[in-house]
């Protein structure tokens, strides 16, 4: 176990004789920061539990972080210089890029970029996780508690079958008043309370990301923009092998994150490889005018995201136990629109909101009443789960509808209106209610960008040189800290039938790749043959697919084991 290195809380002693706290926030990204920080400004005794050796190493995002004019937190709002110190580059301009073989169709984002929005910056995880446990530190332990590195809570306490705390790896128990989960889309405390589940690969999307590294005069000048500026661009088309998802680029501030997100379901269901499809996009002509003549990746990444438009909670408590971020599927993703930090940052600061309101009254027990309230009536689960999406979008993605629209869009009746209606097309891309209606199906994330390019698009100028790691290079260029002797993923069915599928969703993971996480073999078995999978959890990233694509039982690395990411 370690404790926060630059602001030396000593672990052993703050919890030495002191087994219990009015509030634990388990998770110190966004949202629980936001959440610690609004209980401990109000007089909380709050404590702040962190899996990772550093807050931010354990994290990975796309990133942009938006701050919302109607949201009711942001992180500059609760922590004064935040966006000077930890964040990236103000993100000023955002487009789509519609791709066919070498054509392209680009739409300005703009409208829909700049809509309901105070600023949006790009930002790495482990930078700005880190700043943000510093202060987070400083304020918890003013109120009589502090921040813990290196810790993994692997459960609930309950007494006579109520939550009262939460048990730890490497801490004896501890009792709280409020249990705030913001400790990701792999939450044990989320799936133990039975709030959240890992049964329908539909409910997820997978991203994927390299973070590329350019110098900052290379960055201003690829993109014509200059040090307080950004570009976010995102693609779609034909490149992904018809894997619902797209891709994305970021520029940091001395470096671009470059990844894809795909939908689980898909993914799965193609058989394709996650990594062979990043590195379509990395090595698309299009891509050329942006990368550094000498490519040089800093660091490969993977997590599992949760689609709010299906996975989000809506009373995401029970007891003393408040869901926060992606704990709670808080994640939206409508078309172009993704945006998940900022949502957890609301969340927290509505979950300690409630939790203030329900102990002033004196009946803190309906802290998860009024946190449930909250989120309802601020709108911010109406924008997670846009209701015009259960009606417009459940029906656009029947299968009979959805057929439909895919020979509608190939069609030359079809093209004929593309063609016409390209402008249109560009106004829809940038319309907030219509995306909230979005079905996932191809024809909206493959055939529609596919055909849009082909008939309006113009043909890529330029080379690509780009030579991206192989997968083995990507993975011994992480840093792991092995748990010898105790793996957090058990392979309950090792048949190909029941895992199969990890061999190729598992980001680190490849058919006939022998050094990865998920492997397959034919072994005899009575005489015959059957197909197996084998699991190694030394080059795990810690995603969580495999926990939703094959039969295995997934639970966290110890505190401070495993993968530690250094960007995030």
């Amino acid at each position: 176990m370690s404790s926060e290195p630059d602001v030396g809380f000593d672990s052993a002693a703050a919890v030495d004789g002191a087994e219990s706290f009015e509030a634990v926030v388990v998770g110190a990204g966004p949202g629980g920061a936001a959440a610690a920080a609004v209980l401990a400004d109000n007089g909380v005794e709050t404590l702040v539990l962190e899996r990772g050796v550093e807050a931010g190493s354990k994290n990975v995002s796309g990133g942009l972080l938006y701050a919302e004019e109607s949201a009711p937190f942001a992180l500059d709002s609760l922590f004064p210089g935040f966006r000077e110190a930890a964040t990236e580059r103000p993100v000023t301009r955002n487009y789509m890029d519609n791709l066919a073989g070498d054509a392209v169709h680009t739409v300005d984002l703009g409208r829909v970029h700049e809509h309901d929005t105070r600023w949006c910056d790009s930002v790495l995880r482990r930078r700005m996780d880190a700043w943000l446990a510093e202060r987070v530190h400083e304020r918890t332990a003013a109120a009589g508690g502090g921040l813990l590195t290196g810790v993994r809570v692997n459960g609930l306490l309950r007494e006579g079958g109520e939550i009262v705390g939460v048990t730890c790896d490497e801490l004896d128990p501890i009792r709280a008043d409020l249990i705030v989960a913001a400790d990701g889309v792999n939450s044990e405390l989320a799936r133990e309370a039975g709030l959240m589940d890992w049964n329908e690969p539909e409910e997820w999307f997978q991203g994927v990301k390299a973070v590329v590294d350019v110098p900052p005069e290379e960055v201003n000048e690829r993109f014509d923009i200059d040090g307080n500026e950004g570009v976010a661009r995102l693609f779609a088309g034909d490149l992904f092998e018809g894997v619902r998802g797209g891709g994305f680029l970021y520029t940091n501030r001395d470096s671009l994150s470059i990844g894809t997100v795909f939908h689980l379901d898909s993914l799965a269901a193609e058989r394709a490889e996650p990594h062979e499809l990043l590195d379509a996009l990395l090595t698309h002509p299009h891509l050329g005018q942006w990368l550094p003549d000498e490519y040089d990746e800093r660091e490969y990444a993977a997590k599992l995201v949760p689609d709010s438009k299906k996975a989000a909670h809506p009373a995401p408590h029970e007891g003393r136990l408040l869901l926060v971020g992606d704990a709670a599927g808080q994640m939206q993703a409508q078309g172009p629109i993704i945006k998940g930090m900022n949502h957890a940052v609301s969340a927290g600061g509505l979950a300690a909101e409630a939790y203030l309101e329900a102990r002033n009254r004196r009946k803190p027990e309906s802290a998860g009443e009024r946190y449930e309230r909250k989120i309802h009536e601020s709108g911010l689960y109406d924008t997670l789960r846009p209701r015009r999406y259960e009606v417009l979008g459940r029906l656009g993605e029947r299968e009979a509808v959805a057929d439909a629209v895919e020979g509608i869009a190939r069609s030359r009746l079809g093209r004929l209106g593309v063609r016409a209606a390209g402008g249109v097309l560009g106004r829809a891309f940038n319309s907030p209610f219509l995306l909230g209606a979005l079905p996932d199906t191809r024809a909206a994330y493959a055939t529609v960008p596919t055909v849009l390019a082909e008939e309006l698009g113009r043909p890529v100028a330029g080379d690509n040189d780009a030579d991206p790691p192989s997968l083995e290079e990507r993975i011994g260029d992480l840093t792991y800290d092995t748990d010898v002797g105790n793996p957090h993923i058990e392979l309950i069915d090792n048949s190909f039938d029941a895992s199969g599928t990890a061999v190729t969703a598992c980001p680190v993971s490849a058919e006939g790749f022998g050094g990865g996480c998920y492997r397959e073999e034919t072994v005899r078995v009575n005489g015959g043959e059957e197909r197996v999978v084998s699991l190694d959890t030394q080059p795990c990233v810690e995603c969580g697919t495999c926990a939703v694509v094959a039969d295995t039982e997934w639970t966290h690395p110890r505190g401070g084991k495993g993968v530690e990411f250094d960007q995030g």
